[in-house]
């Protein structure tokens, strides 16, 4: 579970950091989870690697289910800001320009449906 959650993670983390960022504050939250997900998995794999699992007196099956909502809800939260995001791919940059210059390019639209999925 916790390599799945690394590799997505990582996932995410690339596709996201591979376009332009057009609304910093949604894509900001979404490479927040992203990271702050795969460091915390990163941690939490290397507790029971080390053995620390046995020296730490925490009831771990509640602990586990804990992190996995808790990750759950904002992997759904930053699902939801990328999906939005993504959705504004035919609005124009600049409402007052006389350019049709979209806020997501073609190719950064296709990342960032792979990032949203």
């Amino acid at each position: 579970v916790f390599f799945s959650l690394q590799l997505f993670g990582t996932i995410v983390w690339i596709l996201v950091a591979a376009t332009q960022v057009p609304l910093p504050l949604l894509q900001g939250w979404v490479m927040f989870v992203a990271v702050t997900a795969w460091f915390l998995s990163i941690v939490f794999l290397c507790v029971f690697l080390f053995g620390y699992a046995n020296r730490i007196a925490v009831n771990w099956n509640q602990t586990d289910f804990l992190f996995h909502g808790t990750t759950f809800v904002f992997y759904f939260g930053a699902f939801l800001l990328q999906a939005a995001t993504t959705s504004l791919h035919y609005f124009p940059r600049k409402f007052n320009s006389t350019s049709q210059e979209r806020i997501l390019a073609d190719h950064e639209y296709n990342i960032s449906i792979a990032a949203s999925v």
